[in-house]
């Protein structure tokens, strides 16, 4: 996903500047973050959340890809609360 060109969309961008989370942030999950939920049938492009790190802090990017454009489209980015997600930050608690 490194390649492609990535587009902010604006939910994104007003989530980024609250949280206080930077383009390089992100970038650095969308290259070497893990995905954690397949989106893949979702409209109008397939997308995922991914799981990466912040320093010492794990984040998640929701990022949905246009194939077509060649792009990565950032819809969310937030640190996951441990009382909505296990420790691992992989599995969503039940």
């Amino acid at each position: 996903m490194t390649s492609r060109r990535i587009i902010f969309r604006v939910h994104a961008i007003q989530r980024m500047f609250e949280r206080n989370v930077s383009v390089q942030n992100v970038k650095k999950v969308l290259q070497s973050g893990k995905l954690v939920e397949d989106y893949s049938e979702e409209m109008p492009f397939p997308s995922g959340l991914m799981l990466g790190g912040r320093g010492a802090h794990p984040l998640h990017v929701v990022v949905a890809d246009n194939k077509t454009a060649d792009e990565a489209v950032v819809i969310t980015v937030y640190e996951p609360d441990l009382s909505r997600w296990k420790s691992d930050f992989k599995s969503r608690k039940k």
